[in-house]
Parts: structure tokens; C-alpha cells; sequence
């Protein structure tokens, strides 16, 4: 494998020195992913200017890159990418909570929220939700930094072919691992033994090998560390690390996307959620 930096984000939409962004950072050795350690950065502004840092690498990103195009149909937004994203960005979080929250509200019970074609697949969150969790105001925060940067993001905009980024969600592989046990929260009384139990359990899932991922070489304390961050973002951001690795694999093997399938060019994908087959 090249020696591309391979790094992995756990975003925050409003960072602080107490919840900050958290950033692992990982290379191929001797076909293995090595974690080198952990970045964390509690403002917007110094993440931002990371982004134009120590190229050449790849990161996966743990905020949705797009909205579903139901929604953006429906608000009369633009239909090609960046003039949606740009859009969005010109709006504050109250007026995109009030345009989201009227559209939910004109909507039956049971599919208040729109979906992208990714969510399925993956499991993840409609990414217009603004509360548990507030995704629409992480890809707020974060994909026009993004943009700004000259970040190459496959399948969206063309950039930087030096500085990657591709679309992740921790919870999906999580998931393969652990079924539906919870293994963070952000919650004192909520971090039990049990989350501690499942968080070693996916540090050890990482660390022998996880289908069709590579397998993850971490110290004993950054062993530790991972477990024992009861928000489970050092964790969180570490499975990204092995998404954005999963990804270059891809690309090295003649992906030109990175293992993402062709999909809504105004929604996006996320990396290693697999597309269904027609008819299935």
C-alpha cells in the first residue's frame, strides 16, 4: 500500500476544549493500519486550517455531505451541489430549523423526515435532523469548510487530488460488530460498564480484523484510550480512520471513487455502505 496519511474525523458542529473535534491519524504497515495518535481541536477555525496540512491523505468525515433531494426539492433549493450547499450555508441554524421543522410538519406520522438513498444501506440518521443528533447543523458547520479548503470529494466536487474526503459513519460498523448495544454517550450516568464491555469489544473487533476492513494495530494505552473515552469519540474516530483506509484500498485497486458506487450527485454517499441491486 502507498504511504498516504490516512486519517479518520468524529466532527462536532460546535466544538469546545470539553467536546472537542477529534482526529485519528493512521498509515499503512506492512498491511495493517497503524494509529499514529489523536488530533483534537476545540474550534472550528484551527480544524479548518488543518484541512491544508500535511498532504497527501485521505479522511473520512463523520458528517453527512449532503441533503436528501425530497427536501431540497421541496424547499426550492438548487438542485446541483455546491449552489445547494452554498445556499445552505447562507442560512442560520433557526431558519433552517424552521424550514426543516415546517416540512416535517406537512408530513404524516411515521416519515416526518426525509431520507437520502445512502440512509438505508447504512443505517444512518436523515441528515436533515437538527435534534439526537443535530446532523443537518454538523453538515452546516463542517462541508463548507470543506469546500473552502479545496478538499477533492469524490462523486461531489473536484479538488485537491491530495487532500480526500470521503463521508463515514462509525455507527455502521459498530453495528456489524455489536448488533444494537450502545457503547458511548455524552451522558455521566449513562456511561456504564456495559458501553465500557462494548467499547472493548470494538477495539478488539478492530484490532483481529473486521470483513471487509483491514485490521487496526493500536498501542496498549491507544488501546486504552479508545475504550476508556466513555462520549466514544476517540473510538468514533477511529472507525472513520478504517473507512477512509477502506476507501484508499479502493482507490489503489482502480476505483477513481473510492469504492463509492454511483449514486444522487446532490445527495452523496456514505464510504462502504452497500449500494442494494436493482430489485432487491
Amino acid at each position: 500500500m502507498t504511504r498516504v496519511r490516512l486519517l479518520g474525523c468524529d466532527f462536532s458542529s460546535s466544538p469546545t476544549a470539553r467536546k472537542p473535534i477529534v482526529v485519528a491519524d493512521g498509515e499503512w504497515v506492512s498491511g495493517v493500519v497503524r494509529l499514529r495518535g489523536w488530533s483534537r481541536y476545540a474550534s472550528l477555525g484551527d480544524w479548518a486550517t488543518s484541512l491544508r496540512l500535511n498532504a497527501p491523505w485521505v479522511c473520512a468525515f463523520d458528517l453527512p455531505f449532503g441533503l436528501p433531494r425530497e427536501l431540497v426539492q421541496t424547499l426550492g433549493w438548487p438542485l446541483d451541489w455546491e449552489p445547494c450547499i452554498r445556499h445552505f450555508a447562507s442560512l442560520s441554524r433557526a431558519e433552517i430549523r424552521e424550514q426543516f421543522k415546517a416540512f416535517c410538519d406537512a408530513r404524516p406520522v411515521g416519515s416526518k423526515f426525509a431520507h437520502r438513498a445512502t440512509d438505508a444501506p447504512a443505517g444512518s440518521s436523515p441528515s436533515m435532523k437538527w435534534v439526537n443528533p443535530p446532523v443537518a447543523y454538523m453538515l452546516h458547520a463542517g462541508v463548507p469548510r470543506l469546500i473552502k479548503a479545496g478538499l477533492h470529494l469524490p462523486g461531489l466536487i473536484d479538488g485537491d487530488r491530495d487532500r480526500v474526503g470521503l463521508e463515514a459513519y462509525p455507527g455502521m460498523l459498530a453495528r456489524q460488530v455489536l448488533g444494537h448495544r450502545s457503547y458511548k454517550s455524552d451522558d455521566r450516568a449513562k456511561q456504564t460498564p456495559d458501553r465500557l464491555i462494548a467499547r472493548k469489544d470494538l477495539v478488539h473487533a478492530l484490532e483481529v480484523g473486521l470483513s471487509p476492513y483491514p485490521r487496526m494495530r493500536l498501542s496498549a494505552s491507544q488501546s486504552d484510550t479508545a475504550a476508556n473515552d466513555a462520549s466514544g469519540d476517540s473510538l468514533d474516530a477511529v472507525i472513520c480512520l478504517m473507512q477512509a483506509a477502506w476507501g484508499q484500498a479502493q482507490h489503489e485497486a482502480g476505483h477513481a471513487q473510492y469504492g463509492l458506487p454511483e449514486s444522487d450527485p446532490l445527495e452523496g454517499w456514505i464510504v462502504g455502505a452497500v449500494k442494494p441491486t436493482s430489485g432487491s
